[in-house]
């Protein structure tokens, strides 16, 4: 039987061959592989809708959600008070900003040097335990890989080690190196808390900091990403979708938000501010000023008028784009319901179905009724220029890039399904098919060609026409009834601003929403993904889970975890809470709580932390090892594929390279 498994994959023996040239070389390689096949699971860390709120996602990626806190207890416990304890867990997390804090206070800094290195490398030797020595290299600066390996393998209550470990710490400290050492290892501890980081999507809008986010996320070594609606509208924004960028804008002036935009990647908003001064400003705009919030509260009266003029002024550009979108792909079946074309100017009113509804608002300057969907001249050349400030930012194309380098519509990991939002499903729960240009899908498939479509958004070879539809649809994925990113029967943004009746701002839900706690409908999904394994799971966001009202996040028996808990400011009153992470360890699923994150300067300063709760979702019956999980099955498969090779060797099949 192996012989005929040889013959068969000669060609691929002779290509590992050529990496293990001898019987030793591949001997040795499996018995390194069955070594690590071994290891407890490394862990996995999931985050969804983080919305722009980079200081609490930074400070809950450095504490790795609590995980580096529990450990430094578990290590000092009985050793250190508590006020010590967090000094050193805030050491870990802001190692930079805090050493220069300690130093300004502390009296004698050779005996904090040598106490604190000491720390440091007991903490990294437990993180490191899960990991091979050649993982955890090639974590180590460069600079100070080989004493950093030497610390973390080494005995030191060896007696006979004592002193060459004091004699390194010495040396550290008399020739200056304390603070690169203490910071390098500072940051080492910090990636060896988590081994993968998954984002299920929204990393934009709301919050201030999206591209401090992925700025850091540019240098960040394992994580993908599924990608959310609000992702995919700044996408399109930045494939030149024009309602995209109308409501990109329209949702950072809505919440008070213009770094990301204008300081983050250089979106000159002059020419709006210019043009609704001159067109709105008589207007009070008062369904148009910011939410309030932490970013609006320093603006003065005069900054929060030209917010709210600005704020309809790109609203009613948006109304306007997106009519002549859905005008374009009447395929769409878009509902036209809430559209400028049923507003009653005269009289003040929206007539929609024979029905006359009260206008809030009915100061509409640059509408014309006889052609409502048409852009003024002024508005048509201010759409020019914010389309060309999308199109030429360099960093806002490079951090798009960098969403589709490491993300997709969806994720399978360890027998988890991630997705940010939805599968569109039909009311018995069985798949849903969805046209798209090229054809009807459903689950798995149609996942899988919508990102294969937004991806041609951005190739060059794509033909125009197909680039042009692929384009269009970035904004058919924010709204449209289909769209796993939506999955609503319609978007009431128009009858949230203008109309009073409130039953006519509902989105209904889809059937995925309406169905999910559901254990028979998610197994169906999980089974159409493929997705094996005893223990498996549904994973995504979107939706903020109301804990304030009892809402439980963990649905369908355990299958389905919601772990958007409201990350943006802008939430906290609905959720109750300040965000959900999920942490997927060895022994099993924990789901942490978050309360409300100050900021990370008051953190360094005051030793606060984010105040979290853990909630055990699932323990398993054994410790997971690296042979349960995909990395574990690749592995098994490498072994086979060596002892295949050793066979061949051994029998004169391949000759060996000496």
């Amino acid at each position: 039987m192996m012989k005929q498994q040889v013959e068969r994959d000669m060609r691929i023996l002779q290509l590992l061959s050529q990496t293990f040239p001898t019987e030793a070389s591949a001997g040795t390689e499996i018995i390194n592989l069955e070594a690590i096949l071994n290891l407890p699971k490394p862990t996995e860390h999931f985050m969804a809708d983080i919305h722009g709120e980079h200081e609490a996602f930074l400070h809950i990626l450095r504490n790795a959600s609590g995980n580096i806190k529990r450990k430094v207890q578990e290590l000092f416990g009985n050793q250190m008070r508590d006020r010590e304890i967090q000094e050193l867990c805030t050491l870990i997390y802001y190692p930079e900003q805090k050493l220069e804090l300690i130093k300004a206070a502390e009296d004698n800094l050779d005996d904090y040097y040598t106490i604190t290195l000491n720390q440091l490398v007991k903490v990294c030797r437990v993180m490191s335990s899960k990991y091979t020595r050649s993982r955890v290299r090639k974590t180590l600066p460069q600079e100070f890989a080989y004493i950093i390996e030497e610390l973390l393998h080494e005995d030191s209550t060896d007696n006979n080690k004592q002193a060459y470990f004091n004699a390194i710490f010495h040396s550290i400290v008399d020739t200056g190196q304390s603070d690169n050492l203490i910071i390098a290892l500072c940051h080492v501890i910090q990636q060896l808390a988590v081994d993968k980081l998954h984002i299920l999507g929204d990393i934009f809008d709301r919050g201030p900091g999206a591209h401090i986010i992925l700025d850091f996320l540019l240098n960040y070594p394992n994580f993908d990403i599924q990608w959310g609606n609000h992702d995919a509208l700044w996408m399109g924004a930045a494939a030149g979708n024009d309602p995209c960028i109308a409501n990109v804008i329209r949702l950072s002036l809505r919440y008070g938000n213009m770094a990301t935009l204008e300081d983050g990647y250089g979106i000159n908003l002059i020419s709006l501010a210019a043009f609704a001064m001159d067109v709105y400003g008589d207007d009070p705009c008062k369904h148009f000023f910011p939410v309030v919030g932490t970013e609006t509260k320093t603006f003065s009266n005069k900054t929060l008028m030209l917010l709210a003029r600005m704020h309809k002024a790109i609203t009613i550009i948006q109304f306007k784009l997106e009519a002549q979108m859905t005008s374009k792909h009447p395929e769409w079946n878009i509902d036209r319901r809430g559209t400028l074309e049923h507003i009653d100017l005269n009289n003040g009113k929206y007539i929609y179905d024979g029905k006359e509804y009260d206008l809030s608002d009915n100061l509409f300057p640059t509408l014309d009724p006889k052609e409502p969907y048409k852009l003024t001249s002024e508005e048509e050349e201010l759409m020019n220029k914010l389309h060309h400030s999308f199109r030429v930012s360099e960093k806002l194309q490079k951090h798009i890039h960098l969403l589709f380098t490491n993300g997709s519509m969806y994720g399978i990991y360890n027998s988890n399904l991630l997705f940010h939002a939805s599968i569109p499903l039909n009311p018995d729960g069985s798949l849903k098919k969805v046209d798209l240009y090229d054809g009807t899908y459903s689950g798995r498939q149609l996942m899988k060609h919508i990102a294969l479509l937004m991806r041609s958004a951005f190739n060059t070879d794509t033909p125009i026409k197909q680039k042009q539809q692929a384009r269009d649809y970035f904004w058919y994925l924010w709204c449209g009834t289909d769209s796993p990113l939506f999955d609503k029967s319609r978007m009431t943004t128009f009858e949230r601003y203008f109309l009073t009746d409130k039953h006519l701002q509902h989105e209904e839900k889809g059937n995925y929403y309406k169905l999910r706690d559901n254990a028979s409908v998610c197994n169906r999904i999980l089974d159409a993904f493929g997705v094996e394994g005893e223990n498996r799971h549904i994973i995504n966001g979107h939706v903020p889970v109301h804990a304030g009202e009892g809402e439980n996040p963990i649905k369908a028996d355990g299958k389905l975890m919601v772990i958007d808990g409201g990350f943006a400011k802008a939430y906290h009153d609905t959720t109750g809470i300040a965000g959900y992470t999920l942490v997927y360890h060895s022994r099993g699923f924990q789901l942490i709580q978050h309360e409300p994150f100050e900021s990370i300067s008051e953190a360094i300063k005051n030793e606060t932390d984010i105040k979290s709760s853990v909630q055990i979702v699932q323990l398993m019956g054994k410790r997971i090892m690296v042979r349960d999980t995909d990395r574990g099955r690749k592995i098994q498969n490498q072994i086979k594929e060596l002892k295949e090779l050793l066979y061949a060797y051994r029998h004169g099949i391949i000759k060996e390279m000496k």
